[in-house]
């Protein structure tokens, strides 16, 4: 169940990863809030990707790519270059301390996020779970 990110494959793998994930059900049954990652194309990203997930209590109601045009009113954008958001996914750039020092932009509630820490990390966990590859390797 693994895919090169990003893509459709590797999206719909993180879309049924988190729902089935009984672990991240636990962790994460108080998160309330959609949430969009703002890539930035850079290296082997040519154009800038959003991708879209409505996550509500351990589960995963939706997961899409959106336009970088299109108007995006989730409760929680994290923007940053592509090589920032594989390092993560790779495991050599914490999430928080990515967020923390604005390696993440977070436009929404640092507050909300900085108190679901464990939801946070469980969540990358399982996006690290579902990534074999990522484009240009």
């Amino acid at each position: 169940m693994t895919a090169i990110f990003p893509s459709q494959e590797w999206l719909e793998n993180l879309e049924t990863h988190l729902n089935t994930n009984e672990k991240y059900e636990k962790i994460a049954k108080k998160w309330e809030g959609d949430i969009a990652f703002d890539i930035k194309a850079d290296g082997a990203l040519e154009n800038d990707l959003v991708v879209y997930l409505d996550l509500w209590h351990g589960k995963c109601r939706g997961a899409k790519f959106i336009n970088a045009d299109e108007e995006n009113e989730a409760a929680f954008i994290l923007s940053a270059p592509f090589s920032n958001f594989v390092r993560v996914l790779k495991g050599e750039l914490d999430p928080i301390q990515a967020m923390l020092t604005r390696k993440l932009a977070i436009k929404g509630s640092m507050a909300y996020m900085m108190r679901n820490i464990p939801t946070v990390l469980e969540f990358v966990r399982c996006a690290q779970f579902v990534t074999d590859k990522v484009l240009g390797e």
